[in-house]
């Protein structure tokens, strides 16, 4: 055990004094190809400990860690054993993690595989290559609720673990993928003059924010992830869980629950026993669940920020919806070629100038007859709270004939 403690201490004196060699003024080359031989045989919890111990005393600036943050990543190129974290159970929040990166990398390889066939096209087909890159930005932005959990709800407790360098370090690189993210969008919502131009200045910015994006999956795997597993206690991951749906999912809804073995997990009490009371009525939350899930109509809810909060989940919806919206934009839940239609209709509502808008599909998935209409929603004294959209399959509704007069249970 003295030479396991003796060997950790070395290897992180050795990281130690490089840093520093580094930061104050050393042949960066020479010290660079140092440090990648020294890290490929440094336990990444080590690594985390020389860099607290480092901002703790003020020895390096931010942007120095943000640097060595990057070398380490690269260097690590997966050769962490993540068992440890891959075998989480379904429903944990690191389980989570794992499976919106997952779904971030296939949008990553959605993005590379359109990005290939940039070499091809000719400027004709540059409109329709660029709305399937809109998409896959939109897509790309609901990491922003993936990153809010970890500054939220993860960092605080690794700070009450006396962890602060990985948490302040990550959180500058969210910053700067939102800023990448930002610019990303602000290329694609340019008109596209040609495909030589975009080649030439566009796809550089899009491949800046992909790169990010991909490193931080990187980061979190290989050092944040097995990191606070190994530190935070079956209680904080189980206050994580239930505050995580406050922030919504990215790209994925887990459909697992999860509680720590052997704590007994009372029910969510939402609200006190006499339910949810309104001017004309009240419920109780399981009649409310119930009723949401029995509307013939599907709902869902953007509020004055324009974010979705809530969509009723009916088995038969006519458009599917999962958690992972919650949260969103809902201009990014939607297809690139329609959003103006979307920043058209919330504009009229939010001045006043219309209270409803309507659209009818037919001949739709099995000439289905499909009507979606949005309505401004408006408080007490006409104040803007946010759009309803209410969605309804009315195929059957347009074959009725004559009056119908007597009972039939009758299935149409």
């Amino acid at each position: 055990m003295s030479e396991y403690i003796n060997n950790s201490a070395k290897r992180k004196e050795q990281l130690r004094n490089l840093l520093l060699e580094l930061h104050n003024g050393g042949n960066p080359a020479l010290l660079r190809r140092h440090l990648i031989v020294a890290l490929k045989n440094i336990p990444y919890n080590e690594v985390v400990e020389v860099e607290q111990e480092l901002i703790n005393s003020n020895a390096l600036t931010e942007e120095e860690i943000l640097n060595f943050c990057d070398l380490h990543t690269a260097v690590l190129d997966g050769s962490i054993d993540l068992q440890g974290a891959k075998g989480v159970p379904a429903g944990h929040p690191v389980d989570t993690f794992l499976q919106e990166n997952l779904a971030l990398r296939q949008e990553i390889e959605a993005y590379e595989a359109i990005k290939k066939k940039f070499m091809e096209i000719n400027d004709l087909q540059l409109a329709d290559y660029l709305l399937q890159l809109r998409r896959i930005f939109n897509n790309f932005s609901d990491i922003d609720k993936h990153y809010k959990r970890k500054e939220y709800l993860l960092f605080p407790f690794l700070e009450k673990h006396q962890i602060t360098g990985p948490p302040k370090v990550m959180w500058g690189k969210h910053d700067e993928t939102r800023e990448m993210l930002k610019r990303a969008h602000e290329v694609l919502s340019l008109p596209g003059s040609s495909v030589d131009t975009f080649r030439a200045t566009g796809l550089a910015v899009l491949d800046a924010a992909v790169e990010m994006i991909a490193g931080m999956i990187k980061k979190e795997e290989d050092i944040l992830l097995p990191m606070s597993l190994d530190t935070l206690t079956e209680d904080e991951w189980f206050r994580i869980y239930k505050e995580t749906p406050e922030f919504g999912f990215c790209l994925y809804d887990p459909k697992e629950e999860w509680h720590p073995q052997g704590m007994n997990v009372e029910k969510q009490a939402y609200v006190e026993s006499e339910g949810i009371r309104l001017s004309s009525g009240n419920f109780s939350m399981d009649e409310l669940e119930a009723l949401f899930l029995h509307l013939p109509i599907d709902l869902t809810f953007v509020d004055k920020e324009d974010k979705v909060r809530f969509f009723s989940h009916s088995p038969n919806r006519v458009f599917e919806r999962n958690r992972s919206i919650i949260g969103r934009d809902v201009r990014m839940c939607h297809p690139p070629g329609s959003v103006h239609v979307v920043e058209q209709i919330l504009k009229d509502f939010k001045s006043g100038k219309e209270n409803k808008a309507m659209f009818w599909i037919s001949e739709f998935q099995k000439e289905r007859f499909i009507v979606i209409a949005y309505y401004a929603v408006r408080g007490n004294e006409g104040e803007y709270l946010g759009v309803l959209e209410v969605t309804q399959d009315i195929t059957d509704l347009r074959k009725l004939e004559g009056s119908q007069r007597l009972l039939s249970y009758e299935q149409k």
